[in-house]
Order: structure tokens, then sequence, then C-alpha cells
């Protein structure tokens, strides 16, 4: 296939391209690189540009000759988008319905969307089963749930085939160490342990040891991000015009904070620091995946099962890029 994958210089998105690559597949990054790195992905295969800039997205898409559009260009930080949600309006929301429009202009109806566990709030029902309502609790769980219904419209009215992929903690690094995770600020707790362990940090946080938790600390189900590019394209083989695919992506096992940072002591064989501090506010105490619907429709299933092996590929990309892609 000829396929575009917007926002192709992140950190889903690359490690999706590199696979999409491996198979054969003919393959063009669109990114404005606000967020992604270019160092990620080939100079060649990278078209430089904003989703708003319909004329050029239509001229891609032409030129070309795309027949499907796997999107990973969205702002992805709850703090941030409760600081900034006309941010996370524009880039989340507009933009992927300026994407949405450039593709039915010619003719592209295949799409992948990168979504996530944020459109489902803080729900009563672990692990997560895709019939729990969906009610988010910040701008940014918010604007990935608004482009899903689009996307159910976009299907009964227009034709669309598509695929909502709602995933949990991407984690983990390219396994023979090329790409990796590397945001500024960093947010997520893999590569912030991994910090202090590269002496970049003094110690790591822990916000909340109080939960109502084995540990008292808080669970996340954490997914290797090449399972995740193994799910997206076996999501986009089996997209068909006027259906709408829904499902949840993680391992099904949850992980707790110190859990996570006992793993990154093995691994790195450093002793990892810990400092206590409050609770954050709105941080559920427990999220993890029901994923059987998306291991019995695309008959996925994750590679990557223990904590360890995660973090092992993690550490390898780090320690070899301790300054992300600029080292």
């Amino acid at each position: 296939m000829k396929i575009l994958v917007v926002g192709g210089a992140g950190y889903v998105g690359s490690h999706t391209v590199k696979l999409l690559s491996a198979q054969g597949h003919d393959v063009w990054v669109y990114d404005n690189l606000s967020r992604g790195h270019a160092k990620s992905t080939r100079p060649d295969r990278l078209i430089q540009g904003n989703l708003t800039d319909r004329p050029l997205l239509m001229k891609v898409l032409m030129e070309k000759e795309i027949e499907a559009v796997m999107h990973f260009a969205a702002f992805a930080l709850v703090g941030e988008s409760v600081q900034h949600p006309a941010m996370y309006y524009q880039n989340n929301v507009v933009a992927s319905l300026e994407l949405l429009e450039a593709m039915r202009a010619v003719g592209v109806w295949r799409f992948v969307f990168s979504s996530t566990t944020a459109t489902y709030g803080q729900p009563d029902i672990i692990p997560i089963p895709e019939t729990v309502p969906q009610n988010p609790i910040n701008p940014y769980g918010f604007t990935k749930l608004v482009v899903e219904r689009a996307l159910r419209d976009y299907a009964h009215a227009y034709g669309f085939g598509s695929a909502a992929l709602r995933y949990f903690n991407a984690s983990g690094a390219s396994p023979d160490g090329s790409i990796g995770e590397d945001h500024d600020p960093e947010s997520h707790l893999i590569p912030i342990v991994l910090q202090v362990a590269l002496g970049q940090r003094e110690a790591i946080h822990v916000f909340g040891n109080d939960y109502p938790t084995p540990d008292g600390t808080c669970i996340r189900d954490y997914i290797h991000v090449d399972d995740l590019a193994t799910a997206h394209v076996a999501a986009l083989e089996r997209l068909e015009p006027s259906k709408v695919m829904e499902m949840n992506l993680g391992t099904g096992v949850g992980q707790s904070v110190l859990q996570v940072i006992e793993a990154c002591r093995k691994v790195t064989g450093h002793s990892i620091p810990i400092v206590n501090a409050p609770r954050r506010p709105g941080d559920p105490a427990c999220l993890v995946a029901d994923s059987s619907l998306a291991q019995r429709t695309l008959d996925w299933k994750p590679q990557y099962t223990s904590i360890d092996s995660i973090v092992q590929t993690a550490w390898r990309w780090h320690v070899t890029h301790p300054r992300g892609y600029k080292t």
C-alpha cells in the first residue's frame, strides 16, 4: 500500500513507519516537526507541513497516490491540555478534521487513528472493556473522543473505513536501538526513571503512595511501542468501507510505579533513589486494558509481556542516546 503517516516523526508514529517499511509498504511521513524528530525517519520520505494546510495535504495525497492514512499527530499531555485547551482543540480536533476533509476531497477512505484510554476518564471497571462509557475528564481525552465520533459520522455519510485504537501507556523502544522515546518535556514514567540512572535527575518523584493498590502507588498498563505498531498495521489491513473499528490496545497486566522503578533498577544496575510526593489531581489508582477485542479482531497479541523486557529496550535506546535524537 501507499501510506501517509501523519505524525510519523513522533514516538509511536516512527516505530509504525519502521514496521510498515520493513513489510514493503510505500510509506511517506507528513509532520510539522513541532514535537517529532526528523532523525527518526528517512529524510527522503519526510514531507514537512501542517495539517491545516489543506492544499498541501491534497497535493501530497494525489501526487503520492496515497491509499491509506495513519494519524499520530496529536498533542498528548493531560496537564498541558488543561492549561492550554485552545491549543488542543485546534491541533487535535480542527487539524484532524482538515485531514479528513483533504482525504474526502481526493477519495482516500482508509484511516487509522491513534486514540487513547483517556477517552474513558475514570472507569469503575478494571480491566477496561470497550463497553465502558466514554467520559473524558480532561481536554486531551475529549479532543480524541471528538475525532472518534467524527469517524463514525464519516463512515456513515461518506463511506470511510477507519480504526480508532485506544492504547494505554506506550513504552520501550526499537530493539535495535535505532529509534526511541524523546519528549521535551518528558512526561512518561520509564524514561524519567532511566534519566535518574543516567545521572540526569537526582531522584524519581513518586506522586502518591496511599492509593488503594497493593503497594500504594498507581497501576498502569505498559505496552511496548512495537506491539502498538503491529496492531496499527493489522488494523490497516482489515479496514472496510463504511465501518469503524474501536478497540483497546494493552497487555491486560498492570504494573505499579514501584514495580516499574524496581524493573529499571534491575535492568540498569543503578539504585535510583525515590522521593515521595503528594498525589497529582486526577490520577486514577488503576488503569488496565481489556484488549481481548483487539486480539480477536486483529489476530494480534503483545509480544512484550514483562515490564523487564520493555525496560531493557528503553534502556538500550537511552544509554546510547542520552540526549535523545540530539545525541
